[in-house]
């Protein structure tokens, strides 16, 4: 009954339809948001084409399309998820629940190793890459370099593989715990995006991360949460060239711990940058040359 009364509904009312069903979980400019990325994906209408499309009667597969997605959406599952891709620096990436979804401040992560390195050739390491989306972003902008791709997850290395090919792009991925990764290959840059949220921060996370998004790519221990940024530290004392650069994304409360931990390695030009919105978000280093 309730699918016959939608029936027929326009794209105006559809996207009140979606704002009224996720109020719940979003407020009505997120619940707007939802809907028009939904829209992009499923009617192939922009922003500016759906406010001249607003009167037009929703096409009835179409209509069975955003239902299905809203059903998804209304039990707290990201967009991302439901729609099964997003967008990251311009570039397409599919996502599943393996890997974290791609965000907006790792975009500028990318941005800084991009324009550090458009000189010349370099051979890149990206360690945990989820869905490779910063592996995927450096090769495609700087085709000359090498770049290689680490996770411990099968499933994650599966999904970056996609987006390599996706994107049209060359990178060799390996899959690995890199607390226990031994290698000869010497690099230029090293990068990661490690895990880093600790326990304790939980309660300050919106609820359909935890219970979509894997633990296992966001989560440390509250007594050792530089944990995997130690690990890759050590990897890079082996395995940087001399002068070679290493960038992290990391927790915005551990940004000193994160600065003493690469100074007692002997690293040098430590750099500490904040993201979009202040916050103590990224690291670069380098090797003693």
């Amino acid at each position: 009954m309730i699918y016959l009364l939608l029936r027929g509904m326009n794209f105006k009312q559809l996207s009140q339809h979606f704002i009224e069903e996720l109020g719940g979980i979003y407020d009505r400019e997120e619940g707007l948001s939802i809907f028009n990325i939904v829209a992009a994906h499923v009617s192939g209408l922009n922003r500016g084409a759906l406010l001249l499309r607003q009167l037009t009667e929703v096409p009835v597969p179409e209509l069975d399309v955003y239902l299905l997605h809203l059903a998804a959406l209304g039990e707290g599952e990201p967009v991302q998820y439901v729609l099964g891709s997003t967008v990251f620096y311009g570039l397409p990436f599919k996502v599943s629940p393996a890997v974290l979804i791609p965000r907006p401040e790792t975009e500028e992560l990318a941005e800084w190793i991009i324009d550090c390195c458009r000189s010349q050739e370099f051979k890149i390491m990206d360690i945990g890459t989820g869905s490779g989306c910063i592996a995927v972003t450096l090769k495609k902008n700087l085709a000359l370099s090498r770049v290689f791709a680490l996770d411990v997850s099968a499933e994650a290395i599966e999904v970056a593989a996609d987006n390599a090919a996706l994107n049209e792009v060359v990178v060799n991925f390996v899959c690995a715990d890199i607390r226990e990764y031994v290698s000869s290959e010497k690099f230029d840059v090293i990068v990661s995006n490690p895990p880093y949220i600790r326990v304790k921060e939980k309660l300050d996370m919106h609820d359909n991360v935890l219970a979509h998004e894997p633990h296992l790519a966001l989560f440390v221990s509250d007594e050792n949460p530089l944990v995997f940024y130690k690990a890759i530290a050590d990897f890079a004392l082996s395995n940087l060239n001399r002068g070679g650069m290493l960038f992290f994304e990391i927790n915005e409360y551990l940004g000193q711990e994160t600065i003493e931990m690469l100074m007692d390695k002997s690293f040098i030009n430590i750099e500490l940058r904040k993201d979009m919105q202040g916050k103590d978000r990224m690291i670069r280093c380098q090797l003693l040359g």
